[in-house]
């Protein structure tokens, strides 16, 4: 029990970003093991089937991300295309290192503990520079 409350008392000091990082997160990689396993089960290797899985988590992440753990809601053009630009630059360097991940490991461990290895090394570069510099928003109030 006491272990217990000490979880519950350390997840008050996180911020509210990082709760809904995390929570987002959670809520993605769930629907990035349904895809491994229903793509493994159709005949993908484990390679196709992660890389599948990363393609479809990248879409849900970055709108969840977006609108959800920095609310942002800024749609505009000047706004949107350098976080699109910046966010495919990440999601094009994450996607190398997660089949290179699979590729070195996927005969020792199962795709999902491959994914789940390169997910877990990605999201800690991915919160920070999506908190300080990809939804980052401004703390000056446009004058238009």
């Amino acid at each position: 029990a006491t272990i217990h409350y000490m979880r519950i008392d350390a997840l008050k000091h996180l911020s509210n970003h990082t709760k809904r990082y995390v929570t987002v997160g959670v809520i993605v990689y769930a629907i990035e093991l349904v895809v491994i396993a229903v793509g493994q089960k159709c005949g993908l290797s484990a390679v196709a089937a992660v890389g599948l899985s990363f393609w479809v988590g990248l879409v849900t992440s970055f709108v969840l991300q977006k609108l959800v753990t920095f609310r942002d809601k800024r749609t505009h053009t000047a706004v949107l295309v350098p976080q699109v630009a910046a966010f495919s630059l990440l999601v094009l360097f994450n996607f190398g290192f997660t089949l290179l991940v699979t590729q070195l490991l996927s005969r020792l461990v199962p795709a999902v503990v491959t994914r789940t290895l390169a997910l877990g090394l990605t999201t800690i570069w991915n919160f920070y520079l999506y908190k300080t510099h990809i939804f980052k928003q401004s703390e000056t109030i446009p004058l238009d």
